[in-house]
């Protein structure tokens, strides 16, 4: 059984067999129709329930999408309307969906929950996205950074911003492939211990934008106000002296790269000029969620790896 609740349960051979997949499979795509199979249909036959706990664009679309390119089909839920918004438990929901689908996405607030769905579920579990991290969002940004050209060993990464889910998955990513991980963080918003050590000793904070950017193959930040978020203004203030702009980028490597996982809340973490500017790939990096997402997948029913 593999489940694929953190980017270590597929470990670094594992993430860079899912991104050579991605990369092979998108390019034989080129043309297409987005509705049309892979000519393989390696998942036929194959149906993924998807549980959405919190409001989604990217992950709702990107997952349907991706299982109909393997050839197989999808049942989309939403929690309020399933008997699990009416307190049924997450153990008795997976034992039940077990029986009629072949793998279960979720998308949810408390990563206990994705823990305990793959504890009792006879079926693959893959985290759509918890407070505690996304690694299918860093799936799709590694893709996007090696589809550009860059080899992840070696690579300088600078997060602005907030302490959050999406970076502790990229500081993971960073121990898993070989990349460093600098974020420059606000006093109170920081990572915490355990998340900088899934960086394995490649990941650090510092309280400088300047000094996280400088030198830095790739930016990446996240909106500073998730949802379900309270005491926003107080958050902000703090945030914005982490706000990418364009004299912050100008102190990264001229060929620096921006990153954004999306939803953008523009003028706040990031100056209109930077996300749509010739140094952003947040269109790429926002379509390649579909692509990664078919090899996480293909991995997670044993395709890859």
């Amino acid at each position: 059984m593999r489940h694929f609740l953190d980017l270590s349960d597929a470990g670094g051979d594992g993430v860079a067999a899912m991104l050579a997949d991605a990369l092979q499979r998108k390019a034989t795509r080129q043309g297409w129709p987005k509705g049309r199979p892979d000519a393989d249909a390696p998942l036929a036959g194959h149906v993924l329930a998807m549980i959405f706990e919190k409001n989604s664009t990217r992950t709702r679309v990107s997952f349907d999408m991706a299982i109909r390119q393997l050839g197989g089909t999808s049942i989309v839920m939403d929690a309020g309307s399933m008997q699990l918004g009416r307190g049924e438990s997450i153990a008795d929901t997976a034992r039940v969906l077990s029986g009629y689908v072949d793998a279960i996405m979720i998308r949810t607030d408390d990563h206990a929950k994705v823990v305990e769905m793959a504890e009792y579920a006879s079926v693959p579990v893959i985290n759509g996205l918890t407070d505690a991290s996304h690694p299918c969002q860093i799936m799709a940004d590694l893709l996007t950074i090696i589809e550009k050209g860059k080899a992840l060993p070696g690579l300088k990464l600078a997060w602005l911003g907030d302490g959050n889910n999406v970076l502790a998955s990229i500081m993971e990513a960073g121990g898993l492939m070989g990349f460093d991980v600098v974020a420059a963080c606000p006093q109170g918003f920081q990572p915490s211990d355990e998340d900088i050590a899934r960086g394995r000793g490649r990941a650090r904070v510092v309280g400088s934008a300047k000094e996280a950017v400088e030198n830095a193959d790739l930016v990446v930040t996240d909106t500073w106000i998730s949802m379900g978020q309270a005491h926003a203004e107080t958050k902000l203030a703090a945030m914005m002296p982490f706000q990418v702009t364009e004299a912050l980028m100008a102190e990264a490597k001229p060929d620096a790269a921006f990153l954004h996982c999306l939803p953008a809340h523009r003028g706040e973490e990031v100056v209109d000029a930077v996300i749509d500017g010739p140094q952003s790939l947040i269109w790429p990096e926002a379509e390649n969620r579909l692509h990664a997402q078919k090899s996480v997948l293909r991995w997670c029913f044993g395709q890859i790896g």
